[in-house]
């Protein structure tokens, strides 16, 4: 799986890579620009994998509501990137360290958000199903 690990105003996150929507924009228009913005490759969108379908507050934004999507991908092109199953955080700079865990070792509970352990639980059943 691909993680992201990021400071933001000051707090540690671990996380599915992503960002939020512009307004015009559909979700598939705005994975491939988040790919992108975060990762400078094309992807390939393989297929939809979930959508919440429950009421999940915003951690950042009062009074605002998650609706999360989630796809698997291909990203061909991809610079070769660290496999670790501890966060890499850079405490000088609040940069986005994008890095690969191994789905036998992945630990849902060690993602920030909510939204994010229950599709790692998903992906992690799905594999070991």
């Amino acid at each position: 799986m691909l993680l992201s690990d990021e400071i933001f105003n000051g707090i540690r996150m671990t996380k599915f890579p992503g960002g939020g929507l512009h307004f015009g924009e559909g979700t598939i228009e705005c994975l491939k620009r988040e790919a992108l913005e975060e990762f400078n490759c094309h992807i390939e969108i393989l297929q939809h994998f979930y959508t919440t379908d429950y009421f999940q507050p915003a951690m950042f934004f009062e009074n605002t509501q998650l609706i999360s999507i989630y796809y698997t991908i291909s990203i061909p092109g991809l610079p070769a990137l660290p496999t670790s199953e501890t966060p890499i955080f850079n405490e000088a700079k609040s940069t986005q360290h994008l890095r690969w865990m191994p789905i036998v070792k992945m630990q849902p509970d060690n993602l920030t958000f909510p939204i994010d352990r229950k599709v790692a639980e998903m992906i992690v059943e799905q594999y070991n199903g």
